[in-house]
């Protein structure tokens, strides 16, 4: 195992609760974190964080938006300096300081395997194959997430208002959520490719 997996397995801790998403205990994993989305290395350009405050929600589109008990409570969290040396730099800035990568840089954009795309940060599945579609912007998009896989915020940088969306367990940014995608729910969840990693379904 390389000095960095070692390195992800003691901060994220080897205490048999791999595969938990909906317990509200600490995630622990020995499962590998590497994402086809380091060998294409974009780059990605910094985006203002969204403003504090706002509150959050779980989302399931397909069952709309709930409150959460505690908006403020993830499963991990880590300081700034652990997430820098768990993520490869593009990563860091895109799931830890909410920048956004070029579009038509990330592989993701074209995969067409069936499968599960997971956050990078924490190798939570997120959203599945079935839900992506082409929305020729360049980004992997999805007309849903998967249940109780990611959380929102309103984001009112760059002038808008728009409905920021990420991890659920790690809170790492993974995009926006957009109202002009497909049926049956009409959404577009905008991500960006570095914050996921894929996994193809077993044969």
């Amino acid at each position: 195992m390389s000095n960095k997996l070692t390195r992800r397995a003691a901060l994220l801790g080897l205490a048999g609760l791999a595969g938990t998403t909906g317990l509200g205990l600490m995630w622990r994993s020995s499962n590998s974190f590497a994402s086809n989305n380091k060998t294409a290395s974009p780059q990605a350009s910094m985006g203002s964080a969204p403003k504090s405050g706002d509150p959050m929600t779980h989302t399931n589109v397909s069952a709309g938006l709930s409150p959460l008990i505690d908006p403020n409570a993830y499963e991990i969290e880590l300081t700034e300096a652990q997430w820098r040396e768990l993520l490869e730099p593009n990563a860091f800035k895109v799931l830890r300081k909410h920048a956004t990568e070029r579009s038509f840089t990330s592989p993701l954009n074209d995969e067409k395997r069936k499968g599960t795309f997971h956050c990078a940060g924490c190798d939570l599945p997120v959203y599945s194959s079935e839900a992506k579609f082409d929305s020729g912007t360049g980004w992997p998009s999805f007309w849903q997430s998967l249940p109780d896989a990611v959380r929102t915020k309103k984001d009112r940088s760059l002038f808008m208002v728009r409905t920021e969306v990420h991890c659920r367990r790690c809170k790492g940014h993974f995009g926006h959520i957009f109202n002009d995608g497909p049926q049956p729910t009409g959404m577009r969840h905008c991500i960006n490719g570095l914050a996921l990693s894929f996994k193809t379904d077993a044969a």
